[in-house]
């Protein structure tokens, strides 16, 4: 049953967990849960950083993930190192709906993070400390909660943006044409809308916030950001399963990132590459036209 557990609930359950255990030196909760102003709901994640004398224990066995419920899909990441000392991270749903990200690093890893010049993007976006039995994270900078703040693109950045996308258009358009659904689908809602018209809509959302509101990642919440009549143009651009259909869904994600795009650089005072924007709309419509042989 989807009945998961409140916050303050989960909170002590965490606290409680941690100092009940000597290897785990410090927990650290962060993203939304720990954003001032944020909006959570039943679904909304609890990442949390555990700090550990040593991480091999709780990779190679994770029986310890059970401790907060039924464990219903996990994702394991492998070790890595980050600053010097060994990390990994355990993506965990569990049964009642809880979800809990955790990072579990070596302790010296936030010893390091401290002592740093700035605060990475995971904790500069906002943190609480649960625990922290050897003053790991004394050291911590307070955050700026401007991690994941959109800057102002140079027009560099902005022209291989376009460049980007349209490149992706001409591989939807060949996978289509073959009827290739799975790749066309692919370049069209990952890497054109998911990468770049993503992208080019959060910059158009920094220009009307004066660059001071964060984003979310995959453009979760993008809807609230967006004037009503520009969030139903890009529902259009989705669709089902017909070749017939998700040509026009190409053709529609190009219009619509183009009234996005000339936005952006008019704002910006950058020129919009529209003789490359119309090559390549007549290389779609040619391909779109082109009988294909008969088998």
């Amino acid at each position: 049953m989807f009945d998961p557990p409140g916050n303050e609930e989960v909170m002590a359950r965490l606290v409680r967990w941690g100092e009940e255990r000597d290897a785990v030196r410090a927990m650290i909760l962060t993203s939304t849960r720990a954003s001032p102003g944020a909006v959570v709901d039943p679904f909304s994640d609890y990442d949390v950083i555990v700090a550990v004398d040593d991480v091999g224990p709780f990779f190679e066995d994770r029986a310890w993930l059970g401790d907060f419920g039924s464990v219903l899909a996990l994702y394991r990441d492998p070790i890595r190192t980050v600053e010097g000392g060994e990390s990994f991270a355990y993506i965990t749903q569990y049964e009642d709906g809880l979800k809990i990200d955790f990072t579990v690093c070596a302790a010296g890893v936030l010893n390091r993070v401290a002592a740093g010049s700035e605060l990475p993007d995971d904790l500069d976006v906002g943190y609480r400390v649960l625990l922290d039995k050897d003053d790991l994270a004394r050291g911590l900078d307070a955050p700026t909660h401007t991690a994941f703040v959109p800057k102002p693109p140079s027009e560099q950045e902005y022209l291989g943006l376009v460049e980007e996308f349209f490149h992706e258009a001409t591989y939807v358009a060949k996978h289509l044409w073959r009827g290739d659904l799975l790749p066309a689908k692919y370049n069209l809602d990952h890497a054109m809308k998911q990468v770049n018209l993503r992208k080019m809509l959060e910059w158009r959302i920094g220009i009307d916030r004066d660059w001071n509101v964060s984003v979310r990642a995959y453009g979760k919440g993008l809807k609230d950001f967006l004037p009503d009549r520009m969030w139903s143009e890009l529902e259009r651009t989705y669709a089902g399963g017909g070749i017939t259909e998700n040509w026009d869904a190409l053709l529609a994600t190009v219009a619509f990132f183009r009234s996005i795009a000339v936005e952006v650089g008019d704002a910006l005072g950058f020129k919009y590459p529209a003789d490359s924007d119309t090559r390549v709309v007549a290389y779609l419509s040619n391909v779109r036209n082109l009988e294909r042989p008969r088998d």
